[in-house]
Protein backbone atom coordinates (compact mmCIF):
# COMPACT_ATOMS: atom_id res chain seq x y z
CA UNK A 1 0.00 0.00 0.00
CA UNK A 2 1.09 3.29 -0.92
CA UNK A 3 2.22 5.76 1.72
CA UNK A 4 1.02 9.51 1.48
CA UNK A 5 4.72 10.63 0.78
CA UNK A 6 4.82 8.27 -2.54
CA UNK A 7 1.18 9.07 -3.33
CA UNK A 8 1.79 12.77 -3.60
CA UNK A 9 5.18 12.15 -5.78
CA UNK A 10 3.73 10.93 -8.64
CA UNK A 11 4.45 13.14 -11.94
CA UNK A 12 1.50 14.01 -12.80
CA UNK A 13 0.51 15.86 -9.64
CA UNK A 14 3.89 17.37 -9.20
CA UNK A 15 3.60 18.94 -12.82
CA UNK A 16 0.30 20.18 -11.65
CA UNK A 17 1.38 21.51 -7.90
CA UNK A 18 4.77 23.00 -9.77
CA UNK A 19 4.66 27.01 -9.51
CA UNK A 20 3.53 28.80 -12.73
CA UNK A 21 6.83 29.94 -13.97
CA UNK A 22 7.71 25.88 -13.85
CA UNK A 23 4.57 25.14 -15.29
CA UNK A 24 5.02 27.68 -18.53
CA UNK A 25 8.73 26.18 -18.68
CA UNK A 26 7.24 22.54 -19.01
CA UNK A 27 4.50 23.34 -21.76
CA UNK A 28 7.38 25.76 -23.58
CA UNK A 29 9.64 22.65 -23.65
CA UNK A 30 6.60 20.46 -24.55
CA UNK A 31 6.03 22.24 -27.40
CA UNK A 32 9.51 22.71 -28.50
CA UNK A 33 9.68 18.63 -28.80
CA UNK A 34 6.54 18.11 -30.21
CA UNK A 35 7.55 20.99 -33.48
CA UNK A 36 11.40 19.21 -33.56
CA UNK A 37 9.26 15.67 -33.89
CA UNK A 38 7.21 17.27 -36.99
CA UNK A 39 10.36 18.84 -38.71
CA UNK A 40 12.54 15.53 -38.17
CA UNK A 41 9.36 13.91 -39.93
CA UNK A 42 9.33 16.35 -42.71
CA UNK A 43 13.08 16.66 -43.27
CA UNK A 44 13.17 12.83 -43.32
CA UNK A 45 10.75 12.53 -46.17
CA UNK A 46 12.38 15.18 -48.22
CA UNK A 47 15.53 14.14 -47.53
CA UNK A 48 13.96 10.97 -48.82
CA UNK A 49 12.46 12.56 -52.08
CA UNK A 50 15.59 14.30 -52.66
CA UNK A 51 17.41 11.25 -52.55
CA UNK A 52 15.54 9.49 -55.04
CA UNK A 53 14.49 12.15 -57.46
CA UNK A 54 18.49 12.98 -58.07
CA UNK A 55 19.19 8.95 -58.65
CA UNK A 56 16.00 8.96 -60.81
CA UNK A 57 17.41 11.95 -63.01
CA UNK A 58 20.84 10.86 -62.84
CA UNK A 59 19.88 7.72 -64.28
CA UNK A 60 18.14 9.90 -67.47
CA UNK A 61 21.36 11.76 -67.72
CA UNK A 62 23.91 9.09 -68.00
CA UNK A 63 21.51 6.43 -70.09
CA UNK A 64 22.39 8.49 -73.11
CA UNK A 65 19.40 10.65 -73.50
CA UNK A 66 19.68 13.70 -75.59
CA UNK A 67 20.49 16.96 -72.85
CA UNK A 68 17.70 18.90 -75.37
CA UNK A 69 15.32 16.16 -74.09
CA UNK A 70 16.19 16.01 -70.66
CA UNK A 71 16.06 19.90 -70.83
CA UNK A 72 12.76 19.83 -72.56
CA UNK A 73 11.25 17.68 -69.94
CA UNK A 74 12.76 19.57 -67.04
CA UNK A 75 11.40 22.91 -68.16
CA UNK A 76 7.51 20.92 -68.37
CA UNK A 77 7.96 20.29 -64.83
CA UNK A 78 7.09 23.24 -62.97
CA UNK A 79 7.89 21.09 -59.81
CA UNK A 80 11.16 20.07 -60.76
CA UNK A 81 14.25 20.10 -57.30
CA UNK A 82 17.44 18.94 -57.19
CA UNK A 83 19.56 17.88 -60.16
CA UNK A 84 16.84 18.37 -62.32
CA UNK A 85 16.56 21.98 -61.27
CA UNK A 86 20.23 22.61 -61.04
CA UNK A 87 21.04 20.63 -64.55
CA UNK A 88 17.75 22.88 -66.16
CA UNK A 89 19.14 26.26 -65.48
CA UNK A 90 23.05 25.44 -66.30
CA UNK A 91 21.87 23.91 -69.57
CA UNK A 92 19.60 26.94 -70.37
CA UNK A 93 22.99 29.09 -69.40
CA UNK A 94 24.80 27.11 -71.85
CA UNK A 95 22.20 27.50 -74.44
CA UNK A 96 21.70 31.28 -73.75
CA UNK A 97 25.57 32.00 -74.11
CA UNK A 98 25.82 29.97 -77.24
CA UNK A 99 23.03 32.23 -78.98
CA UNK A 100 25.13 34.94 -77.95
CA UNK A 101 27.95 33.66 -79.92
CA UNK A 102 29.93 33.62 -76.45
CA UNK A 103 33.71 32.81 -76.15
CA UNK A 104 34.00 28.87 -75.31
CA UNK A 105 35.40 29.92 -72.02
CA UNK A 106 32.99 32.37 -70.96
CA UNK A 107 29.80 29.77 -71.97
CA UNK A 108 31.61 27.54 -69.48
CA UNK A 109 32.28 30.12 -66.24
CA UNK A 110 29.32 31.43 -67.09
CA UNK A 111 27.30 27.83 -67.29
CA UNK A 112 29.08 27.04 -64.08
CA UNK A 113 28.18 30.05 -62.32
CA UNK A 114 24.49 29.38 -62.39
CA UNK A 115 25.24 25.86 -61.76
CA UNK A 116 27.20 27.11 -58.32
CA UNK A 117 23.87 29.27 -57.42
CA UNK A 118 21.99 26.24 -57.92
CA UNK A 119 23.67 23.99 -55.70
CA UNK A 120 23.60 26.84 -53.21
CA UNK A 121 19.63 27.33 -53.73
CA UNK A 122 18.51 23.94 -53.88
CA UNK A 123 20.90 22.96 -50.74
CA UNK A 124 18.93 25.81 -48.98
CA UNK A 125 15.79 25.08 -49.33
CA UNK A 126 17.13 20.94 -48.57
CA UNK A 127 17.76 22.40 -45.34
CA UNK A 128 14.87 24.88 -44.48
CA UNK A 129 13.77 23.13 -40.76
CA UNK A 130 17.73 22.08 -39.67
CA UNK A 131 18.35 25.61 -37.76
CA UNK A 132 15.56 25.25 -35.75
CA UNK A 133 16.29 21.90 -34.83
CA UNK A 134 20.25 22.76 -34.05
CA UNK A 135 18.20 25.94 -31.93
CA UNK A 136 16.43 23.71 -29.83
CA UNK A 137 18.96 21.20 -29.50
CA UNK A 138 21.08 23.64 -27.73
CA UNK A 139 18.97 25.80 -25.64
CA UNK A 140 16.15 23.40 -24.86
CA UNK A 141 18.15 22.34 -22.07
CA UNK A 142 19.06 25.31 -20.59
CA UNK A 143 15.50 26.50 -21.05
CA UNK A 144 14.67 23.80 -18.46
CA UNK A 145 17.47 23.65 -16.16
CA UNK A 146 15.86 27.70 -15.52
CA UNK A 147 12.63 25.99 -14.36
CA UNK A 148 14.74 23.45 -12.12
CA UNK A 149 16.51 26.51 -10.53
CA UNK A 150 13.48 28.27 -10.27
CA UNK A 151 11.90 25.66 -8.73
CA UNK A 152 14.40 24.55 -6.04
CA UNK A 153 14.51 28.53 -5.31
CA UNK A 154 11.00 28.52 -4.50
CA UNK A 155 10.63 24.98 -2.83
CA UNK A 156 13.59 26.51 -0.36
CA UNK A 157 11.64 29.64 0.05
CA UNK A 158 8.94 27.67 0.78
CA UNK A 159 11.49 26.05 3.69
CA UNK A 160 11.84 28.95 5.73
CA UNK A 161 8.55 28.79 6.54
CA UNK A 162 8.66 25.68 8.18
CA UNK A 163 9.51 24.84 12.02
CA UNK A 164 10.26 21.17 11.19
CA UNK A 165 12.50 20.54 7.22
CA UNK A 166 11.98 17.17 6.53
CA UNK A 167 12.25 14.48 3.28
CA UNK A 168 8.31 14.59 2.82
CA UNK A 169 8.98 18.60 2.59
CA UNK A 170 11.63 18.64 0.54
CA UNK A 171 11.39 15.78 -1.77
CA UNK A 172 7.97 17.34 -3.88
CA UNK A 173 9.51 20.91 -4.83
CA UNK A 174 13.00 19.57 -5.71
CA UNK A 175 11.30 16.71 -7.61
CA UNK A 176 8.97 19.11 -9.53
CA UNK A 177 11.79 21.21 -10.60
CA UNK A 178 14.44 18.39 -11.88
CA UNK A 179 10.61 17.60 -14.05
CA UNK A 180 11.85 20.70 -15.98
CA UNK A 181 14.94 19.80 -16.84
CA UNK A 182 14.07 16.01 -17.72
CA UNK A 183 11.64 17.73 -19.98
CA UNK A 184 14.22 19.58 -21.45
CA UNK A 185 16.74 16.82 -22.14
CA UNK A 186 13.74 14.95 -23.41
CA UNK A 187 13.31 17.72 -26.06
CA UNK A 188 17.14 18.47 -26.79
CA UNK A 189 17.97 14.73 -26.95
CA UNK A 190 16.19 13.96 -30.37
CA UNK A 191 17.08 17.24 -32.04
CA UNK A 192 20.26 16.69 -31.20
CA UNK A 193 20.85 13.37 -33.00
CA UNK A 194 18.33 14.26 -35.97
CA UNK A 195 20.23 17.56 -36.79
CA UNK A 196 23.87 15.64 -36.70
CA UNK A 197 22.23 12.85 -39.36
CA UNK A 198 20.37 15.18 -41.49
CA UNK A 199 23.66 17.34 -41.68
CA UNK A 200 25.90 14.96 -42.45
CA UNK A 201 23.02 13.03 -45.30
CA UNK A 202 22.51 16.81 -46.22
CA UNK A 203 26.30 17.05 -47.32
CA UNK A 204 26.21 13.54 -49.12
CA UNK A 205 23.73 14.72 -50.75
CA UNK A 206 25.50 18.23 -51.79
CA UNK A 207 28.69 16.76 -52.51
CA UNK A 208 26.71 14.21 -55.28
CA UNK A 209 25.27 17.35 -56.68
CA UNK A 210 28.47 18.71 -56.83
CA UNK A 211 29.61 15.73 -58.68
CA UNK A 212 27.42 15.53 -61.07
CA UNK A 213 28.00 19.65 -61.97
CA UNK A 214 31.57 18.64 -62.48
CA UNK A 215 31.08 15.92 -64.86
CA UNK A 216 28.06 18.19 -66.71
CA UNK A 217 30.33 21.03 -67.30
CA UNK A 218 33.45 18.34 -67.94
CA UNK A 219 30.46 17.13 -70.83
CA UNK A 220 29.26 20.66 -72.04
CA UNK A 221 33.00 21.52 -72.24
CA UNK A 222 33.64 18.60 -74.65
CA UNK A 223 31.08 19.44 -76.76
CA UNK A 224 31.56 23.18 -76.50
CA UNK A 225 35.21 22.56 -77.71
CA UNK A 226 33.56 20.04 -80.44
CA UNK A 227 31.44 22.34 -82.19
CA UNK A 228 34.58 24.99 -82.12
CA UNK A 229 36.52 22.66 -84.04
CA UNK A 230 33.47 22.22 -86.35
CA UNK A 231 33.09 25.78 -87.00
CA UNK A 232 36.99 26.71 -87.84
Amino acid sequence: MATPIQSSLHISDLILQASPVVQAVMLILLLASIYSWYLIAKLHLSYKKSAQQDEHFQKMFWSGAELNTLYNNAQLNSKRTGLEDIFYHGLGEFFKLKKRQATSTQTIEGTERILRVGLSRDQSQLEQGLGTLASIGSVAPYVGLFGTVWGIMNAFIGLAAVDQVTLATVAPGIAEALIATAIGLFAAIPAVLAFNHFTSKGEAIYSDRALFAEEMVALLQRQSVGSTQEDA
